[in-house]
């Protein structure tokens, strides 16, 4: 199971985790190593019945955070005016420099491809 941190524009938002089946993640984050996205995003790749199709039994596997072994991606509602501040790979090693603090530069550093 892959877990995924969904974050809404609500204020009342409780960034909840959902468990997603490995074939679930892949089709929300198609690109390998991709590990953000933001619905808007996968509604024009898949639309709206195959989006809510996939995401249908994600709601249903809701896990605690304490209880996350692991955090596999992020998935972004109602925030699209955020997309130019997260890098075009929606990988989160892919940030830019600037927005990171000296040991998340360093450490990003180690996963960004060559």
């Amino acid at each position: 199971m892959r877990n995924i941190m969904v974050v809404d524009g609500a204020l009342n938002a409780t960034f909840s985790v959902f468990q997603a089946t490995k074939a679930e993640f892949d089709k929300i984050s198609p690109v390998p190593g991709q590990d953000i996205a933001f619905i808007e995003e996968v509604i024009a790749a898949l639309g709206d019945l195959a989006t809510g199709e996939i995401m249908a039994p994600i709601w249903e596997r809701p896990i605690l955070r304490r209880d996350v072994e692991g955090l596999h991606g992020l998935l972004i509602y109602e925030k699209s005016e955020r997309m130019p501040f997260y890098p075009a790979s929606r990988r989160e090693a892919d940030h830019e420099d600037a927005a990171l603090n000296p040991a998340q530069r360093a450490l990003f550093a180690l996963h960004r491809d060559a």
